[in-house]
């Protein structure tokens, strides 16, 4: 009876606060009691309490039901009037939140170091794809990025199966978006990527493989797509974040790489994107940390 009653407890006090932090830019502060203290990501926010957005600011929550708030406007703002903003009942979005701010919680970070250590790289060109068996794509649009230990320019291969090149592209930066309905892609189910430093002839550590989801794959995750749009828009910043933490989940690491990409895009000086995307890419074992 005990043990049932302090789990009734712990859940419900678990979802005492109103709101969580989940991105924030700039010198923003939170005042519970009579103190302001400065915003970081993962702080609740609860009824009593108050925010202060900054010049030049911005901030991200997520409410208890998982729906986003953003506020980019300079001011105070009571969190019980932030929380009268917030429409609709819990849906599907929880899960995808907590996800997103356990995964970056120092206590995380902590047991991967502790776990992975950091480690040097190997030789050639490291590109930032998954092995061949997380290799699988939703959508067209492919976000291909690698080290810039060898200097540049670099040359992009986009070969089938049989090693034969259907694309060659070349570029300064060491990033490339692809577009698989291009007409010399658009027929191909795998295609291996290849890059080559046309400075010093290195190439990439190992050929990677980029392969179309299968079609009944496809239906269920675009049908988990649909769902997460009723609840948040998706073409927004919070939105995209949300859409990683969903392909994450779902083992498309490619489309989350894309999706971290174009959040990035979207406010490339807000610095807690650009460390869920560093986060991200060092758990998923697509870059590491160099001693």
């Amino acid at each position: 009876m005990v043990l049932g009653l302090a789990a009734v407890y712990s859940a419900a006090n678990a979802q005492s606060y109103v709101f969580r932090v989940l991105a924030n830019k700039g010198a923003n502060e939170v005042k519970s009691g009579d103190t302001w203290q400065p915003v970081k990501t993962g702080t609740s926010l609860n009824m009593g309490d108050e925010l202060k957005i900054s010049e030049n600011a911005s901030i991200g929550l997520v409410h208890q039901s998982g729906k986003p708030l953003e506020e980019k406007k300079p001011g105070v703002y009571k969190v019980e009037d932030l929380a009268g903003r917030v429409q609709g009942e819990a849906g599907v979005l929880n899960k995808y939140a907590d996800f997103m701010l356990s995964k970056n919680s120092a206590e995380e970070k902590k047991n991967r170091l502790n776990a992975t250590g950091a480690a040097h790289r190997g030789v050639g060109i490291k590109i930032f794809l998954p092995e061949s068996k997380l290799a699988n794509v939703l959508n067209n649009e492919v976000y291909i990025g690698w080290d810039n230990k060898e200097k540049g320019p670099y040359t992009i291969l986009l070969q089938n199966m049989f090693g034969e090149t259907l694309l060659k592209q070349e570029t300064p930066e060491t990033s490339l978006v692809v577009d698989l309905n291009n007409p010399k892609l658009a027929s191909e189910p795998e295609i291996l990527v290849e890059i080559q430093s046309k400075s010093t002839g290195a190439k990439a550590d190992e050929r990677y493989i980029i392969k179309r989801l299968p079609e009944k794959e496809r239906e269920k995750i675009i049908a988990g797509v649909n769902e997460l749009s009723k609840e948040v828009t998706l073409d927004s910043e919070l939105g995209k974040l949300y859409l990683a933490s969903y392909y994450e989940q779902n083992k498309l690491i490619i489309d989350a790489i894309s999706a971290y990409e174009q959040v990035i895009k979207l406010d490339p000086t807000n610095p807690t994107y650009r460390e869920y995307y560093d986060e991200f890419l060092l758990r998923n074992k697509l870059k590491v940390e160099i001693k």
